[in-house]
Order: structure tokens, then C-alpha cells, then sequence
């Protein structure tokens, strides 16, 4: 039996049926993963940040080929092709763009025009404040807890100063998804019970049959405790949530000779592997943070960081890459199709509901 829907603001937006997103992370949100969620009532989303454009032409159609449902796009809004990119999300009709970086006033206009919903990423409540100003449609709240690029602040403390300052529990100005830490119904009624209309996640749906990452990494994640993860700023400077693997305890050492010579030797091997030039890894891992102080080492990983991440979730190598992870891997023990997932997680969620309403 399938579970009943569950209607939010951020439902009635993006024209799903459940308020579940699987998030857009780069070498694991493809095609087959983001339909399957869209097939299965969430919101589905490409990550094209490691797709050249062509192979995001390619990724949006074999996408719309497996699913007629509504999904949506991950973009880089600093991306030099930033434009074509949305000119092609306009062309192909995705329902979504969302952003890890805030797009500009202009480019917001442009997407919403043309029937699009504006869905950035944010770590604090001044930046929601700003791209609701700028007109974004709703905003991905993820806290401390969340894997990849993340910040300091507890989902359960970020959350409610997000909701509080656009306008409270009661009417937020715009719908607020919450993300860091999600993996069962229980967590989707928790935020619903903060004032959020749904919950993003991103390590439960790598661990999915659905997800194309390798068997032999998944089952590296599903050994792991809530302790396996560390957020480390030595990747490539910014603080980046990921397992512990030997290039990540390499650099988190403490010895500033042992990690430069393991960012030296990863940059080298992927520089190799790809025919980059030195410039071009300089020149990239610079413009990812334009501001602030940057060692030697964080500059030569941050230009191959796509690469490390690449090595670990596609190429299977876990000791040399860099798995990016959410604490929450440490809640996962299974590989659920991601049907199966949303499934539970919604039949929970009601339950959880019913038994609140019950309880009064």
C-alpha cells in the first residue's frame, strides 16, 4: 500500500508528492538516481557541477527518458557557462534550479520568468534573508551534521533561526527545507515541528540499489559510526564533512610536511589521470575561495578536489579519495531502492503524526 501524500507549500512548488529532496552531490546524483527519487514522490536532483555541458545536455534528456515526473538541476552560479546552462534548463522545462552558491538578482528573474523555481542552499539565516530578497522561491537549510562543504552550527539550533527570520513558524516568507542529519520519518515530522515543509538528504540516497556509487564504497560507509566523519578545512580549505580514509588522517596529521606531500602525490596522480595542467589546478582551486588565507596545500588539493571525490565515489578507491559523508551514516545499516526508502520514511512519518495527534 502506498503511503498517503503529505502537502506543504514546498510540495504544491515543485509538483511532488512527497516533501523528500535527494540533493544534488557531484558523481552520485546522475540520471538513474535522481529519476528513481522522482519516481518514487521526491524531488529528484542532477548535480551538474561536475558535468562539462554536454554531458548535462545528456544527463537532462536520459533523465526526462526514465521519469515524467517534476526534477531539478544543481548549478555552480559562478560557473563560466552559467548562462547556457540555464538557457538549457529553461529549453529542456526542468521544474528546479538549485544552487549551492546564491545566484544574482538577474539570473533568479530570468528562471522564475520562465516558469522555473529558485531553490539555493544556505548555512545562515542572514543569507536566507537575502536570497528571499532577491526572490528565490524557497532555500535548503543544512546544517553541521550534513556531509560535503558544510558549516558549524547544529541543524537543530540553524533551523529555527533560519525559520525565525523569515517570519517565524507560523508563515516563513518562503518555504525552508531542512537538510544535516535526516534519514527517517522521524526527522521529517521533527522539522515539519520546527516550521520547515520538507527534508533534504544526501548520504541516505547514496546509500541506495539506486545510487551508481560502487557496492565496495557503500559497504565502506555502511561500516562506519557516528564518529567516522570529520570536518576537515585541509581538503581544499573550506570545511568539508568526509570519512576518514588515509589521505583525510594524512592531512588532518597535524604534520604540515606529511600533508603537503599527500596533496602533492594526489594532486600529481590526478593531474596524471586527467591531462590537467598545474596552472589550470592553481588557477581553479584559487577561484573557489576567493577570499581568506590559503596554504599551499589547500591550493593544490582544492584544484584536484572534484578529482579526489571522483576516485572515491566512481573509481571505488577509498583510501586515496575523498568520500564526502553526513553523520548520519552512522544511522544507515541498509541499501533500500530509494522507493523503499521514501515509502518508509513517509508510513513512519505519518505514524508519528497520528500518534502526536492522538496523544492530545
Amino acid at each position: 500500500m502506498t503511503a498517503p501524500s503529505l502537502s506543504t507549500r514546498f510540495t504544491d512548488l515543485v509538483g511532488v508528492r512527497y516533501p523528500i529532496v535527494q540533493t544534488g552531490m557531484g558523481w552520485v546524483s546522475g540520471p538513474s538516481l535522481t529519476a528513481a527519487t522522482a519516481n518514487a514522490g521526491g524531488l529528484g536532483i542532477l548535480a551538474s557541477a561536475t558535468m562539462t555541458y554536454a554531458e548535462l545536455e545528456a544527463a537532462i534528456a536520459k533523465t526526462k527518458s526514465l521519469t515524467d515526473k517534476p526534477f531539478g538541476v544543481n548549478l555552480r552560479a559562478d560557473a563560466t557557462d552559467a548562462a547556457e546552462r540555464v538557457d538549457l534548463l529553461i529549453r529542456e522545462g526542468v521544474k528546479v534550479a538549485s544552487f549551492a552558491l546564491a545566484p544574482k538578482k538577474e539570473l533568479i528573474a530570468k528562471l522564475k520568468d520562465n516558469g522555473l523555481a529558485v531553490v539555493p542552499s544556505i548555512g545562515a539565516a542572514k543569507h536566507a534573508v537575502k536570497v528571499a530578497s532577491w526572490g528565490a522561491d524557497a532555500v535548503i537549510v543544512q546544517g553541521g551534521e550534513g556531509g560535503g562543504h558544510t558549516g558549524p552550527v547544529a541543524t537543530t539550533l540553524l533551523l529555527p533561526s533560519v525559520i525565525d527570520a523569515l517570519g517565524g513558524a507560523g508563515r516563513t516568507s518562503i518555504p525552508v527545507v531542512a537538510a544535516g542529519g535526516f534519514f527517517d520519518g522521524r526527522g521529517l515530522v521533527a522539522a515539519l515541528a520546527y516550521g520547515a515543509e520538507g527534508v533534504a538528504m544526501g548520504t541516505r540516497f547514496l546509500l541506495t540499489a539506486d545510487s551508481a556509487v560502487p557496492d565496495s564504497v557503500k559497504q565502506e560507509y555502511l561500516q562506519r559510526s557516528l564518529t567516522d566523519t570529520v570536518v576537515s578545512t585541509k581538503v581544499d580549505g573550506m570545511p568539508h564533512r568526509v570519512l576518514r580514509t588515509r589521505l583525510v588522517e594524512a592531512l588532518e596529521s597535524g604534520s604540515g610536511a606529511r600533508a603537503l606531500t599527500a596533496a602533492a602525490r594526489n594532486a600529481n596522480e590526478f593531474k596524471q589521470m586527467t591531462g590537467m595542467k598545474w596552472a589550470t589546478m592553481f588557477r581553479d582551486g584559487l577561484s573557489m575561495r576567493k577570499s581568506g588565507d590559503r596554504t599551499w596545500q589547500q591550493i593544490i588539493m582544492a584544484g584536484n578536489t572534484p578529482m579526489l571525490l571522483k576516485a572515491g565515489l566512481v573509481g571505488g578507491d577509498t583510501q586515496a579519495g575523498v568520500l564526502a559523508s553526513g553523520q548520519v551514516v552512522g544511522m544507515i545499516d541498509d541499501l533500500p531502492s530509494c522507493e523503499e526508502l521514501i515509502q518508509s520514511i513517509m508510513v513512519q512519518a505519518h505514524d508519528r503524526l497520528a500518534a502526536l495527534a492522538g496523544s492530545h
